[in-house]
């Protein structure tokens, strides 16, 4: 199973921070989001293939079209439900930060989901369960600078780049380090202005 999930966090990563070009993006995402489907399948009862498959599927979303988004965010919302559930640990916070995503990027009512209560208690959450993880960092950063929190944006963020090097996932490493660093800049020009 780990192999199988270790596939696709590579080719999510590889079509998230190599493909360039939006319309192979979403073509490619979504040929990753059927075989992750396919992981779910294999390994019924699992949460990391759950979180996993949330995670392209919300990635897929991000990309589809304005008439699908609602439908997709909707999909990798129940993919966390159910792994949370299966693992109320939450994969070391991944889960209820994943959820926060879907909540803080997601349109509110009556369009959608969104909520930025639930998103900042998801997202506070994953910070406490892995308080010096990259993502969880990353994601707390971007939440509090749509939030207009810029200071408390910035030293969250710049703790993100303390994070260890992950050897195992160097193109996800790269790509979130420079998302982090673009953040850096956008929450400094705010809290200079």
């Amino acid at each position: 199973m780990h192999a199988d999930v270790h596939r696709l966090e590579a080719e999510w990563a590889r079509v998230k921070y190599q493909v360039k070009d939006e319309g192979e993006q979403l073509t490619e995402i979504e040929s990753l989001k059927k075989q992750a489907d396919a992981v779910v399948r294999q390994y019924p009862g699992q949460a990391e293939p759950l979180l996993w498959d949330g995670i392209v599927t919300s990635e897929n979303a991000a990309l589809a079209n304005i008439f699908q988004q609602l439908g997709l965010a909707k999909e990798a919302r129940g993919l966390f439900e159910r792994a949370l559930a299966i693992d109320p640990s939450g994969l070391n916070g991944a889960i209820s930060m994943s959820l926060g995503v879907l909540y803080y990027r997601v349109p509110g009512s009556p369009l959608g989901f969104g909520d930025d209560d639930m998103a900042r208690k998801d997202l506070e959450t994953a910070l406490a369960k892995d308080p010096n993880g990259l993502d969880a960092n990353y994601f707390y950063g971007d939440f509090l600078v749509e939030q207009g929190e810029y200071d408390k944006a910035r030293n969250v963020l710049v703790h993100a780049l303390d994070a260890p090097v992950d050897k195992e996932r160097p193109v996800w490493d790269a790509g979130r380090r420079e998302e982090v660093r673009q953040l850096i800049a956008k929450a400094e020009a705010h809290v200079r202005s």
